[in-house]
């Protein structure tokens, strides 16, 4: 048992939250009319001090509606490190059982392993402007378009001081073997991930559903969900978060599940217990190094994205280099060697949920047949998956160049030769090169 003495303080109607308003919208001062002619104490709570408003009713009694609920043994206090207006928490054990449950009911909506950190990504941002000076983004300019916000949580979302990280296994449990793709010249390699459903929207509702139960629990808080759509430094964030630990490839390991799996957050102003970090354990290891087609991984830990494959099938809008087409080998979209090569990878699990198993064949879809998809066929047949953001304009010129990597043919010359007069130079030049290509073997 707690006892928790509350001051009723007799304020002017509407100078303070009602217990019906919800404690949540104290993050929004603009919701809160000011009070600047009441003493300092009456303008915020602050420790186990209670501002009410005194309803108009025989006795001041509260309306039955009004009346907190005997279950929930929250406090309304100041959170230490808010910077704007007032906030419910909880006691110490309350929020420690909290962490407990948040990490329980991520499982039950799928996610591998919950956890949770403080938003202090000083060493992180030092690395990141330093990956950046290098140019190493390439044309991701994103990356360096919203200053420090990225590296700073509550600069991005005011308020926040947790972050509960959450991991998502996707390698599709009935796709073809990845290796035997790669080794299929007249194959199409696409990136495991995207061989299902998009997984922003995956992830996104789950990561709802988590945020809008922990609310249920401990009231409204105030959250923002992110799945890769948004600046935040998601590797370091589980890192801190005891999720796994960064690997030489820049991607995040886990002993029990490697590397095949997603990442979302939850910016949240609850003072949650945070996690602790993992060791690192790739040691003297660089398998992810020595594999890397196009040596896009400079030193551990160093990777310029300028070289790497998923850059150049993805975020390049324009011309792939020249020098960098033979080492496409037959991968259109992404690329997965690093974590083929990993070793931590021989424990990661399959994916659990269905929306992450393989759609339209494209585990082992043959290059030509792909080709031929017209741009009506490939936003049908792409709807709802990753690879649609892309457009049909990249999807061609990616699977040229595979096309031109393939052992020569009278096929993949015919279908090459249908798309010379294609409306984009983009894709013609690259049949071009591809073509020139096949009869030069």
């Amino acid at each position: 048992m707690h006892t928790i003495q509350v001051k009723v303080i007799q304020l002017k109607s509407r100078q303070a939250i009602r217990f019906d308003q919800s404690i949540g919208r104290a993050f929004h001062p603009a919701n809160v009319t000011q009070c600047p002619k009441q003493p300092a104490d009456q303008c915020r709570f602050t420790r186990a001090e209670v501002a009410l408003e005194v309803e108009r009713q025989p006795g001041n009694q509260f309306p039955r509606q009004l009346r907190p609920k005997r279950q929930r043994r929250g406090l309304v206090g100041q959170m230490a490190g808010a910077t704007h207006g007032i906030i419910g928490f909880m006691h110490d054990r309350d929020l420690t059982r909290l962490a407990a449950q948040i990490k329980q009911w991520g499982r039950e909506l799928g996610f591998a392993a919950v956890g949770i950190a403080d938003g202090d990504l000083s060493a992180a941002e030092a690395e990141l402007q330093a990956w950046l000076d290098q140019g190493f983004h390439g044309e991701m300019d994103y990356m360096a378009a919203h200053g420090t916000k990225r590296s700073r949580p509550a600069e991005l979302i005011a308020g926040t001081v947790r972050i509960i990280s959450a991991r998502l296994d996707y390698f599709p449990s009935a796709s073809a073997d990845p290796h035997t793709v790669l080794d299929d010249a007249e194959a199409a390699y696409i990136s495991r991930y995207a061989l299902g459903r998009d997984y922003h929207k995956v992830l996104r509702n789950r990561l709802q559903s988590l945020a809008e139960r922990i609310g249920q629990e401990a009231g409204e808080h105030r959250f923002r969900v992110f799945t890769d759509s948004a600046p935040v430094l998601e590797v370091a964030l589980a890192t801190k978060s005891g999720l796994g630990w960064r690997g030489k490839h820049t991607l995040l390991l886990n002993r029990q599940h490697g590397s095949w799996f997603f990442l979302g957050e939850i910016y949240t102003n609850l003072p949650l217990p945070v996690d602790t970090p993992e060791a690192n354990h790739c040691g003297t290891c660089q398998a992810c190094i020595d594999i890397c087609p196009t040596q896009a991984i400079l030193a551990p830990y160093s990777l310029d994205a300028r070289r790497c494959i998923s850059y150049l099938t993805i975020e390049l809008k324009g011309s792939i280099p020249l020098e960098l087409r033979p080492l496409l080998g037959n991968r259109i979209y992404g690329c997965d060697d690093c974590q083929l090569a990993c070793p931590w990878n021989r424990f990661a699990q399959t994916a659990t949920l269905p929306d992450f198993e393989v759609r339209n064949g494209l585990d082992s879809a043959q290059l030509v047949e792909l080709f031929a998809w017209n741009e009506i066929d490939f936003n049908e047949r792409l709807a709802g998956s990753p690879i649609r953001r892309i457009g049909h304009e990249r999807w061609l010129r990616n699977i040229a160049v595979a096309l031109g990597n393939a052992p020569s043919s009278a096929k993949i010359q015919t279908a090459l030769g249908a798309q010379l007069n294609h409306p984009s130079e983009i894709v013609r030049e690259h049949v071009a090169w591809a073509l020139s290509r096949q009869h030069a073997s």
